[in-house]
């Protein structure tokens, strides 16, 4: 049996850049939703969009078929489903939880473990495309968890998500992020330096951006951060603190497995260059400034 706005009331945890949109999507498509937030301000704007407030995850729970975490890093998501005051403690047995967030496929595997215990089903649910992809509902969607879960709650994730793919059994839905994030970070990285040696070698930012986006060079990081690298915009549609957080979690599963990865150790690097000075806040197209900083030269669009 599948979920229905008529049938089903969903609670969310977590409403920080992209959690926000994604909760406001499943008002809009007229579920039921009740949310709770560290933070009131943006609980009172769901509120003013139609949500119910819960004061904490276990109330939030007690009033909820499918519970939805957006939180930063693995242990929130262990307090908030987990915890003494946690989702466990009140969901009912036939529910399921959703993580939404990024960590680790172990941390999936404790956790759908404990939930089963209860007779509530777990999905490992991270997502790609930042704050543009939550704002306009088009995230790329990766799943773990069995099967008949995900069947059940794919109405659910439809509203806040263009690309939803099932990739097996607990745990493949992170482990499928953080493939993600290796490739995001080092096309991040190749952004940056393509700009960086272009526009030090005089070409024009704007026209280099649109002919190697016309080529085999085109992604979307060179398509969506080069320009905002250019304008000196580096406010967060990614923050780089959580980049860097789940390379943490990318380079732990690659020595699990022994596997080499050259480029993203430096990205990893290098986005840790960029907490250390302050700079976690920043959107990930902030590698440039470090990259500005060893070259002792600023990206410019036209020199």
């Amino acid at each position: 049996m599948t979920t229905s706005p008529e049938n089903t009331k969903i609670g969310f945890i977590g409403l920080g850049l992209m959690g926000k949109s994604m909760a406001k999507h499943l008002i809009q498509s007229g579920y039921s939703v009740t949310v709770f937030n560290r933070s009131k301000k943006s609980m009172e704007e769901l509120r003013s969009a139609g949500a119910k407030l819960a004061d904490a995850p276990e109330g939030l729970a007690s009033a909820s078929d499918i519970v939805i975490d957006m939180v930063t890093d693995a242990p929130d998501v262990l307090e908030v489903i987990l915890g003494k005051e946690g989702v466990i403690a009140t969901l009912k047995s036939g529910g399921a939880v959703i993580d939404m967030s990024t960590n680790s496929p172990d941390t999936s595997m404790q956790i759908a473990s404990k939930l089963a215990e209860k007779g509530i089903g777990f999905l490992d649910a991270p997502v790609s495309g930042g704050d543009k992809g939550a704002r306009e509902a088009t995230l790329a969607i990766m799943v773990g968890g069995e099967k008949v879960t995900f069947e059940k709650c794919l109405p659910v994730l439809k509203c806040m998500g263009r690309e939803i793919v099932y990739m097996g059994g607990t745990g493949s839905g992170q482990a499928t992020k953080l493939v993600n994030q290796v490739a995001v970070s080092i096309h991040t990285l190749a952004t940056s330096e393509a700009l960086l040696l272009g526009t030090a070698a005089g070409l024009n930012g704007k026209d280099l951006i649109r002919v190697l986006t016309g080529g085999a060079a085109n992604s979307w990081n060179l398509a969506n951060l080069g320009p905002r690298i250019l304008q000196r915009d580096f406010e967060p549609g990614f923050k780089v603190a959580h980049i860097q957080k789940d390379l943490k979690y990318v380079i732990r599963l690659a020595e699990k497995y022994n596997i080499p990865l050259f480029g993203t150790s430096v990205a990893y690097q290098l986005f840790g260059a960029l907490v250390a000075d302050h700079g976690g806040e920043k959107g990930t197209q902030a590698i440039a400034q470090v990259l500005e900083s060893l070259a002792k030269r600023e990206i410019k669009s036209s020199s």
